[in-house]
């Protein structure tokens, strides 16, 4: 698939979860937008309200209810080859070194021990990790683990690469330094890049455009264009045009964030009864 196919398209998506015992769940109503190839989208939005089971969905991890997805005008109804998954637990193989980790979707796909090296190696070395080829995971920090994740979701060329708070485990120095990175790494893989935050100040930094849900069930309250000039360094945080869209947002969003935990009270106590 060519760069040109790349785009993401969401249309009326709505899910619905049944639980046993509760009734049914609804998590997501009629989700519609489009994340144009080589875009970086991020979504955010009160806890809750669907943003990782939107991703999913995506994916084609989950069905959706109704409504439908696309990736490169192709429907989605299975996690396929185009698309890759970035988890917020970095899940690598405590026994396989840092180049088995990045090279093993590559030997999923039976591509040759040499071609897979070759490639895990030249992605190791995209995102900082020339000569840690050897280390295994217990040797790293939290922030280079994930460097390994993403080299390992990079090595099976998505056109998609879906990111549900990869950063979220790391401390708040390191998770400024790993963003910075990502924008390095999504500028010389030029994937489309669907990524779910709870920081603002995160989605802000890193997007072309900011997808705001409301409280569940999780729908489209707004869609923030980011107008600040590329390449981003870190500096542009402390500008009055980056404090702008972050207030925007939170305007946006915290009346969701309070409904959010009267109704996370409510389920709390509902379970209780």
């Amino acid at each position: 698939m060519s760069q040109a196919d790349n785009s993401v398209e969401v249309v009326n998506v709505s899910k619905t979860f049944t639980q046993t015992g509760v009734g049914a769940l609804e998590v997501l109503r009629d989700v519609s937008f489009t994340c144009h190839a080589g875009e970086f989208v991020s979504i955010v939005g009160a806890s809750g309200c669907g943003k990782s089971t939107l991703l999913r969905v995506i994916d084609g991890l989950s069905t959706p209810s109704s409504g439908s997805v696309r990736v490169g005008g192709n429907i989605q109804t299975s996690p396929g080859r185009d698309v890759s998954f970035v988890f917020q637990q970095d899940n690598l193989l405590p026994w396989r070194t840092v180049l088995e980790n990045a090279s093993y979707g590559l030997t999923l796909r039976r591509v040759g021990r040499k071609s897979a090296d070759a490639e895990a190696r030249r992605l190791l070395q995209m995102v900082g990790l020339a000569g840690f080829e050897s280390h295994y995971p217990h040797e790293l920090s939290g922030g280079m683990r994930q460097r390994v994740n993403l080299a390992r979701a990079l090595a099976v060329n998505p056109s998609v690469l879906l990111m549900d708070e990869p950063f979220a485990a790391l401390d708040s120095q390191t998770r400024e330094i790993m963003q910075a990175e990502l924008l390095r790494i999504w500028d010389a893989a030029q994937k489309t890049v669907l990524f779910v935050t709870h920081q603002i100040d995160e989605a802000v930094y890193l997007s072309d455009r900011v997808v705001v849900l409301t409280v569940r069930p999780g729908r489209i309250k707004a869609m923030i264009e980011i107008d600040l000039p590329r390449p981003r360094n870190l500096e542009v945080k402390r500008t009055a045009e980056f404090a702008a869209y972050t207030d925007q947002i939170w305007q946006l969003i915290e009346h969701e964030v309070r409904e959010s935990m009267e109704l996370e009270l409510a389920d709390a106590l509902q379970l209780r009864q």
